[in-house]
């Protein structure tokens, strides 16, 4: 839906399968261009001459948490608590905290087009959501700033709901259902 705004020209196809599969499917000729990640191309070891542009946020916000690992553990689990603290990158978590309060809020799925991208700043968390139409003919974009992640990520989903946009999600789900 985010590349429908960009360019409503387009006709957006999906593609499935490994990264070789989809490169061939496009030199093939089956596509005119395709969408990859470009950290799983670098990661899969493949060279910057394959990416021929990057996207920006601005154009394209990521999907709720993406490029974030987390790990599991009992809440009980004291010991495994504190080793995993070790590792933790508090400022990944506070964007993330702000990212999945907002999908929480708005009762966000993989069904439906929403994006949201937090960043952090010194003891600042800038978030940003976005909700779409499928066909891109529909779309609610709002931000906030403070220092509590969960704020950032509420205001921004009553933001958004205020205008619509969880109306629109319940509308998709519902149609997703039929």
């Amino acid at each position: 839906s985010q590349l429908l705004l960009l360019r409503p020209d387009l006709d957006v196809q999906w593609i499935r399968g490994n990264i070789d599969t989809r490169l061939s499917k496009l030199h093939a000729g089956d596509f005119d261009a395709i969408i990859l990640a470009a950290a799983g191309l670098k990661r899969m070891g493949w060279g910057d001459d394959i990416v021929t542009e990057f996207m920006t946020t601005e154009d394209c916000l990521p999907a709720i948490g993406q490029g974030a690992l987390a790990i599991e553990c009992r809440e009980d689990d004291e010991e495994l608590l504190a080793e995993l603290a070790k590792v933790n990158d508090k400022e990944t978590e506070l964007a993330v905290t702000a990212e999945r309060k907002f999908l929480k809020d708005m009762n966000g799925s993989c069904q439906v087009p929403i994006a949201g991208y937090a960043t952090v700043s010194g003891d600042e968390i800038s978030f940003t959501g976005l909700i779409s139409a499928p066909e891109g003919d529909q779309v609610y974009k709002e931000s906030a700033a403070g220092k509590d992640p969960i704020e950032a990520g509420r205001i921004v989903a009553e933001k958004i709901s205020a205008q619509g946009g969880y109306d629109l999600i319940q509308r998709v789900i519902a149609e997703s259902n039929v």
